[in-house]
């Protein structure tokens, strides 16, 4: 098993950046002030496979957005937390909260304000369009875009390495 496998076998929580990790980074401003985010469907099938072989998952997000708490809704995400100053303070209490060590959290980040979480968490992955600052430091880096299915591949790569992606193919074949 290597480095980064060991490290998934342990996650029981994933943790994910919103704005250039599960979207594209574009916001879309309307003329009467809402804002329209891409969300991409096969990264929340992952999120809800995830969620449905018992690894919860938490939305943190530096940006405040109807259309974040929206797409949490729709994917049954209890923890959201948006709109906040500092994500390391934030991520402290969502560990807190959850009851688990920095080595049980995985985070997926793709901006410098995601570097301090990045440092603490026990897998840090990016979007492969990342910030070269972000790519330099994490455990992993996607083959896709964020927005484009790098929360797919990366919960994939999680539950690979928990013995998990069999259960979820299986659910498939069965039907």
């Amino acid at each position: 098993m290597d480095a980064v496998a060991a490290r998934a076998a342990k996650i029981r929580l994933l943790v994910f950046d919103v704005d250039g990790v599960l979207t594209d980074g574009v916001i879309v401003m309307h003329a009467d002030g809402s804002e329209s985010k891409s969300f991409h469907i096969r990264d929340g099938a992952a999120i809800v496979w995830a969620q449905r072989m018992g690894i919860p998952v938490a939305l943190l997000s530096a940006r405040a957005s109807g259309a974040t708490t929206q797409r949490a809704a729709q994917l049954a995400i209890r923890t959201v937390v948006q709109g906040v100053g500092s994500k390391l303070q934030a991520y402290e209490q969502i560990l807190r909260d959850a009851g688990l060590g920095d080595d049980q959290v995985a985070f997926m980040g793709d901006d410098l304000l995601d570097l301090p979480v990045l440092s603490r968490v026990g897998l840090s992955a990016a979007p492969g369009d990342a910030a070269p600052e972000v790519l330099e430091q994490v455990h992993w880096v996607s083959s896709h875009p964020g927005g484009r299915g790098a929360v797919r591949e990366f919960v994939e790569l999680v539950l690979r390495a928990q013995d998990r992606w069999a259960d979820v193919v299986g659910e498939y074949r069965q039907n």
